[in-house]
């Protein structure tokens, strides 16, 4: 019985001198490496409204007490450049670099939106101009390709062209060239931590469950234009690079958060909310705040400014 005694007073010895003091808690903190902001759907047109939110939605992210590093566009930075003629798309344009350079200094990195292709959708389109197409992005932007990437600290940033053209429409998928890219980038990037960014969400839930006519015979339909559709593809390619921790993008203007086989895709909401006209599914106008750490983990903030 002494002997029993004395074990259990030893262990109960060993447990206090291991555990927190009461009102005490142990903690380590998570230190961000850095922050970026994700601005998508801007949808910018000559209007009261369209004008007055994205100056207010700049000037929110810029006067931030901590300043993200940088701002990733997500797409869809004017109205609408597929069914509209050159006067107007530039009319647009014009507008979004103006507002640009009058409210943000904040370096900015921008992946293609659908509607920022010109002339798919318009009838008398003369494809031979150099613009047409995604032609006017890249002269917007100043990128060389639709797709590029680029490393910051301990991160590594892949931007992927969503949009193919589909008989007049578009699909949202990446063409043989562009997948063999990715394929080569996740080779040669294994030491960093990957976000992959796209316009159109590889993976979400709101996409296939809160759209119009999305159970057309009583069954779910997935829709080519919301969602990509080569998704299975890229996640047996995923699957290969366990570095890839989250994947952001815009497009379907709703907001949701889903794991999968360990990565996180974020889909991020619209500047322009419902195209200027308020909420749009219940999700008001806004931006997101991330923040990656230097652990592999990201955190999101939205923002409805």
């Amino acid at each position: 019985m002494q002997r029993r005694k004395f074990i259990q007073n030893v262990s109960l010895l060993t447990a206090a001198t291991t555990l927190p003091a009461v009102g005490h808690t142990i903690s380590i903190e998570k230190k961000s490496k850095f922050s970026v902001a994700f601005i998508s759907d801007i949808h910018i047109k000559p209007s009261a409204e369209a004008e007055a939110g994205m100056k207010k939605a700049l000037r929110n992210i810029n006067q931030l007490k901590k300043q993200p590093d940088f701002i990733i566009n997500g797409g869809d930075c004017v109205m609408d450049a597929l069914a509209v003629d050159r006067e107007k798309t530039k009319t647009q344009w014009d507008l979004f670099n103006s507002i640009m350079k009058a409210e943000n200094k904040l370096p900015v990195k921008y992946a293609l939106g659908n509607h920022d292709i010109w002339a798919w959708q318009l009838k008398d389109a003369v494809k031979t101009d150099p613009l047409y197409g995604k032609g006017w992005w890249l002269q917007q932007t100043g990128y060389a390709k639709t797709y590029y990437s680029y490393t910051h600290n301990d991160w590594h940033f892949i931007v992927l062209d969503s949009v193919q053209e589909n008989n007049g429409g578009y699909i949202a998928l990446l063409d043989e060239p562009q997948f063999a890219w990715l394929e080569n980038e996740l080779n040669n990037h294994k030491e960093k931590f990957i976000c992959i960014v796209s316009h159109i969400p590889i993976m979400s839930f709101c996409s296939a469950m809160f759209f119009k006519d999305m159970l057309p015979n009583g069954d779910w339909k997935l829709s080519r234009a919301l969602l990509h559709t080569d998704a299975r593809k890229i996640k047996d390619l995923f699957k290969k690079h366990p570095n890839i921790k989250t994947c952001l993008s815009g497009h379907i203007h709703l907001q949701d958060e889903l794991t999968y086989l360990g990565i996180k895709y974020y889909c991020n909401g619209a500047v322009s909310g419902n195209w200027w006209g308020g909420a749009f599914q219940d999700f008001a106008p806004a931006y997101a705040l991330f923040d990656f750490h230097s652990d592999g983990t990201v955190e999101r903030k939205i923002v409805e400014y």
